[in-house]
């Protein structure tokens, strides 16, 4: 039949033919190649946006758990008076509001009062803050007999606190201790609680298409929230699995329980479709998070593009197999024009004149296609510029603001030649362009010696407006005669008012009498410096069992005394240090610094910090920094 046709009717057939199968060629393999890149794109945005909630759970329990630590290392300190005991917790539920109710826990008789179970607790309702003593017998309650029993901080399993918050919460104690006849004796358990209403809060405000939504399980599996109420607290995930005899399900709560992140595909019986599944662990309390999402919502837009592609491409093909001879010669003279037009454009003539459109065909459309593109490559052009320019101008500014912080800390080595009596280096890391990290040294006489390292909450421009008024304020009231548990007083009564922010900052001062080496110090919740002895022993210094600065206003600081000799160090360190993070997600830690402290002894103290800085950065070598690292090293050499 074909030899029988004329040289049109071969030519249309043949390119019809051609084009029916090169375009079912393509419309099949876009179709596959896009639907596995939106497959993954997709698997990406739920698991970033599963990451986000993650650590906005995580920065928002974390900061709940230094609460109960710092008010049971203040309450160590103290004698308890049951007013001032009510006030403090009063003040800490006020000033923390995402904490739902703090508790202190004696006991019996440990209050100094006659009661065998006595546990003033502050709690949220209707706006309020209102106060109560816990009722019921609280000894075998998890929050307080597994922090007893550990005799460390730690999370419970969710409960409701009949008698106490009368809601669903979940408890994160501390227990205290004091030292009676050169014994340490539990005095009680500070329980911080928080309610599962808020956590719910959190976990239901993931919006994953239009049906996709978050729960969170508890290390034993516990759902602790889930768009379906009747399974929140009344049923574990492998319950769940097992009635529903999903194998695949229980094997991802293992997973889950394990602390493990990854996703996977289950049969979803609350949207009664298959659906993926995105998991990861909460840092804070070992909890995990998932995420689901339906199989076809995820394909929905792939299979709609293809649908529209399949439908415009069916009828193009219908209407150039109808006019494909006739617009052959009326498509040759405007798409030429194109082509020089383009030519054009690709040499960056944005102004090159296009041919006029005088059909509403393919090459008139694509003669408007032009145009858009034209005013588009020019609005992106001139969009680019302004961007560029203001992420210049703005890293230009975090530059300038980086020279000058780093520029208000002592940069010069050695710092005082013209005192032999010791040598000092120090060097900061801030994990952004600024940081909240600080330190400083400097003679307060002609014989003392201040120095202090310190650690502001958070990171970034707030910290570091945190940490030049904590530098500054330490200048101003380190005068003679002040002991450092005074000069901290001072520094913390600033900067505890009008704190709305809640930011803190640990803080380790020294002064040394470079005459007699006599070395008095106090500690606000810093990490306890490093001792070696010109033997090359390595010790601790004892802990003045101060607390942050900016928490409570009249704290009292305490300071300590003793004595150094020729050839002793001190080690200053924040916990950047010691928790920088490898790729396996494992922890520097305190042993590899003394390690490196003890394997650098007789080398210069500038060596010794550098030593110590390339371990670190080997170690984490990868992995972005994470937090601000500062490291303070003063050998003492005595009168010449």
């Amino acid at each position: 039949m074909i030899k029988n046709r004329g040289l049109a009717g071969k030519l249309i057939l043949l390119i019809l033919s051609s084009m029916l199968v090169i375009f079912g060629g393509i419309f099949g393999y876009n179709y596959f190649l896009s639907r596995q890149i939106i497959a993954e794109k997709i698997k990406e945005q739920v698991s970033t946006l599963l990451d986000a909630t993650v650590r906005r759970i995580d920065l928002a329990l974390l900061p709940v758990q230094k609460v109960p630590e710092n008010l049971a290392c203040y309450l160590e300190t103290m004698s308890f008076e049951s007013g001032e005991t009510i006030k403090l917790i009063k003040s800490v539920v006020v000033s923390n509001p995402d904490v739902y109710g703090v508790g202190i826990a004696f006991e019996p008789h440990a209050s100094g009062l006659e009661a065998t179970h006595y546990c003033p607790y502050f709690y949220r309702s209707g706006g309020k803050i209102e106060f109560t003593y816990v009722p019921y017998d609280y000894f075998f309650w998890d929050w307080y007999q597994i922090p007893k029993e550990l005799g460390q901080p730690a999370w419970c399993e969710p409960y409701f606190d009949e008698g106490g918050g009368n809601i669903l919460m979940t408890t994160y104690s501390v227990p205290f201790y004091q030292n009676t006849n050169g014994k340490k004796r539990l005095v009680g358990v500070v329980a911080t609680d928080i309610s599962l209403e808020w956590l719910t809060k959190i976990v239901s405000s993931i919006k994953i298409g239009n049906t996709g939504y978050g729960f969170l399980i508890t290390r034993n599996g516990t759902f602790v929230t889930h768009p379906d109420k009747s399974l929140m607290m009344n049923s574990t995930i492998f319950d769940y699995a097992e009635t529903r005899g999903d194998e695949n399900l229980r094997q991802i709560g293992r997973a889950m329980i394990a602390g493990k992140s990854g996703h996977g595909n289950i049969y979803s019986f609350h949207l009664k479709k298959d659906c993926l599944i995105v998991y990861a662990p909460l840092t804070s309390n070992g909890w995990s998070l998932g995420v689901v999402f339906p199989m076809d919502e995820l394909l929905a837009d792939i299979t709609r593009l293809n649908q529209t592609v399949l439908v415009r491409g069916i009828i193009g093909f219908c209407l150039i197999s109808g006019v494909i001879v006739l617009i052959a010669k009326s498509i040759t003279r405007p798409l030429e024009a194109l082509v020089g037009a383009a030519e054009e454009i690709a040499a960056g003539n944005l102004d090159a004149d296009l041919p006029p459109v005088k059909s509403k065909d393919e090459v008139g459309k694509l003669t408007e296609s032009f145009q858009a593109m034209e005013t588009s490559l020019k609005r992106y052009i001139r969009e680019l510029t302004e961007t560029t320019t203001a992420k210049e101008r703005i890293e230009s500014e975090l530059k300038i603001a980086h020279d000058i912080q780093m520029g208000i800390l002592p940069r010069i080595f050695p710092a005082f030649p013209e005192r032999p009596e010791f040598d000092i280096y120090a060097t900061l890391v801030p994990a952004k362009e600024v940081g909240g990290d600080l330190y400083d040294y400097f003679f307060i006489d002609d014989q003392h010696l201040c120095f202090t390292v310190g650690d502001v909450s958070g990171k970034g421009v707030p910290a570091s407006l945190f940490m030049v008024i904590t530098r500054t304020l330490i200048k101003t009231m380190a005068t003679p005669g002040l002991l450092p548990g005074e000069i901290l007083n001072g520094v913390n009564q600033v900067i505890s008012q009008d704190n709305e922010s809640a930011m803190f900052v640990t803080l380790f001062l020294g002064i040394l009498n470079i005459q007699t080496g006599e070395l008095v110090y106090a500690n606000g919740g810093h990490n306890p410096p490093y001792f070696i002895d010109n033997d090359g022993k390595l010790k601790t210094l004892e802990t003045t069992k101060g607390m942050a600065l900016g928490f409570v206003e009249d704290f009292a600081y305490q300071s300590a005394k003793m004595m150094i000799t020729r050839g002793d160090s001190l080690v200053l360190y924040t916990d950047g240090v010691t928790e920088a993070v490898n790729a396996r997600d494992e922890l520097f830690t305190e042993k590899r610094l003394e390690d490196e402290l003890l394997a650098s002894e007789g080398l210069p103290i500038d060596q010794v910090v550098h030593r110590i800085m390339d371990q670190i950065n080997s170690f984490s070598q990868g992995v972005p920094q994470f937090d601000d690292i500062t490291l303070l090293i003063l050998k003492y050499h005595g009168l010449p």
